[in-house]
């Protein structure tokens, strides 16, 4: 019997049904980022603090709905590549973050395959069933305040 019929199968339990949907999704778009040498996680980082900084580590995680502790851990390989800065004055507890010249580069060049990994999921689950997916995503994440 082939085995992918038992993989493909949901589950009776929903946590582990969201799980796997999400597993699933970070795969199609880190396939998709694969020519920027970034994962979607790192993407997202830079894209928020394009879009907010220079920002602190807090009020990120705050906005990426992040635990402050796993953020900082994400946030090293990036700055160790490079990409992003600490422009706070030295010996200040307040980091301030924000996009180097090569992680705007970086990030400009991922945005495209980012938007291809968009369009395919689009045209693979539907506009309109994407539209209603989004929905209730919004309505689980809402269960934690």
């Amino acid at each position: 019997m082939d085995r992918n019929i038992y993989e493909k199968t949901s589950a009776s339990c929903n946590c582990l049904n969201i799980r796997r949907a999400s597993q699933a999704v970070t795969e199609v778009y880190d396939e998709f980022l694969a020519p920027s040498n970034l994962k979607i996680g790192q993407y997202s980082l830079l894209k928020h603090i394009n879009q907010s900084g220079p920002i602190s580590v807090s009020d990120l995680a705050l906005l990426i709905r992040l635990d402050r502790t796993t953020l900082v851990r994400n946030l090293k390989p990036l700055e160790q590549s490079g990409l992003i800065e600490d422009i706070s004055k030295k010996g200040s507890r307040n980091r301030q973050l924000k996009l180097t010249s090569k992680g705007i580069e970086t990030y400009k060049s991922a945005e495209e395959h980012w938007k291809k990994a968009q369009n395919f999921l689009e045209e693979y689950l539907g506009k309109d069933n994407l539209d209603i997916f989004t929905t209730l995503l919004s309505k689980i994440e809402a269960l934690v305040p």
